[in-house]
């Protein structure tokens, strides 16, 4: 939520906590073992099983679930995939998996992270809201 950048991410055919690990192992691949990080998520039985806890407690990382029914909690992941569907998966249709993998990758760090500005970053873009402040954060300490 810090820059509003997806720090980590994973595909697969189902919605199982395989895909949640993975995509969590990705982000603290990604972000070098981060510390005093909150991973929030909705309540799908993949953020609430062991192998997803599991992954957590090793990574030293603290969970954070929302309420039943409260949808705000989710917005910021909502809006993404709204455009995410938009802009990538209603284009075409895609002959295999991988295809669909690079096209989605490709979006994310070529055109989400980089060329589009965003409102709630003062009009800079993830990638350009993050350096600003982690040098201002060096600098402060």
């Amino acid at each position: 939520m810090f820059a509003n950048r997806i720090v980590g991410y994973s595909i697969d055919s189902r919605m199982k906590a395989r895909l949640a690990v993975n995509a969590l192992e990705d982000a603290v691949n990604r972000r070098g073992n981060p510390t005093r990080v909150i991973v929030h998520s909705d309540r799908g039985n993949q953020f609430r099983s062991r192998r997803f806890r599991r992954a957590l407690r090793r990574h030293h990382l603290q969970g954070s679930m929302g309420r039943v029914g409260a949808c705000a909690d989710n917005a910021a992941m909502e809006s993404f995939f709204s455009l995410l569907q938009k802009n990538v998966l209603n284009q075409q249709q895609w002959a295999t998996r991988e295809q669909l993998r690079l096209a989605i990758v490709h979006w994310i760090e070529a055109r989400y992270h980089r060329p589009r500005r965003q409102r709630r970053l003062g009009k800079l873009t993830p990638i350009e809201f993050e350096a600003i402040m982690n040098t201002t954060a060096d600098l402060a300490a």
